[in-house]
């Protein structure tokens, strides 16, 4: 897990970092930060629960959000519009994975049993800035970047998997070049979910031909779960 965690290392600093020659020496934005994420799923309780409570519900849950971005425990936060498992993504700052758990837990949504949190540590350039105020929502893709039918144990190693890595990492570059790739990041837990992509652009459609030209992906050893994320203006570079 670490060779792939430095694999991304590598994949994430092309996505932030000025032209070579330009990159300040020891700036933190280009060092690799563990944040722990959040994915908050349809939980027991959403589709028994009456419209009225669920939106009394609901408000208290947006209340706690917007504390936890004001406070800077949570770098950003939003809710999925695509009405699929998964209602929406916190990425938090803690000491501890246990820490950010108690959060998590929380919430008066999680607490009330409309959703089930997911957790997962995961790495990226520490890029989070504040949030505009008032808080207005922007719409982003999300891609979870999740193990592929064509992946195989400890292929990773093979002179053909590192010439795909190394064509996956000059596609991230050239798409963050671009401006579309805004963020990329590893998870580190070593499951299905293997990191996240996500765009900046005009539609769904966009974000997936974009994702399609990854080497990984064409090849069946990456496979992308796509989602429309709505994320609080001028947190992302």
């Amino acid at each position: 897990m670490r060779r792939q965690i430095q694999f991304f290392t590598v994949a994430c600093f092309l996505i932030a970092a000025p032209p070579i020659g330009a990159q300040p020496k020891d700036d933190p934005k280009f060092k690799l930060v563990q944040f722990h994420m959040a994915l908050l799923k349809k939980g027991p309780k959403w589709d028994s629960t009456a419209q009225p409570q669920r939106n009394q519900i609901l408000q208290q849950h947006i209340a706690s959000v917007v504390s936890l971005l004001s406070s800077g425990k949570a770098v950003i936060s939003g809710p999925t519009s695509d009405d699929t498992y998964l209602a929406g993504i916190f990425i938090l700052r803690a000491a501890s994975a246990n820490e950010a758990k108690s959060w998590v837990d929380a919430d008066p949504a999680v607490k009330a049993g409309l959703f089930t949190p997911e957790m997962h540590p995961w790495f990226s350039p520490d890029i989070f800035k504040q949030a505009n105020s008032p808080i207005k929502l922007t719409t982003v893709y999300l891609g979870f970047l999740k193990k592929g039918p064509n992946r195989k144990e400890g292929d990773g190693e093979t002179p053909e998997v590192q010439e795909l890595q190394k064509a996956h990492i000059a596609n991230i570059n050239r798409l963050a070049g671009l401006k579309k790739l805004v963020v990329a990041g590893p998870f580190g837990d070593d499951g299905a979910l293997r990191g996240i992509f996500v765009f900046r652009v005009d539609s769904l459609q966009e974000a997936q031909d974009l994702a399609a030209t990854d080497p990984m992906i064409k090849i069946g050893r990456l496979v992308l779960e796509l989602h429309p994320w709505q994320v609080p203006e001028g947190v992302l570079p």
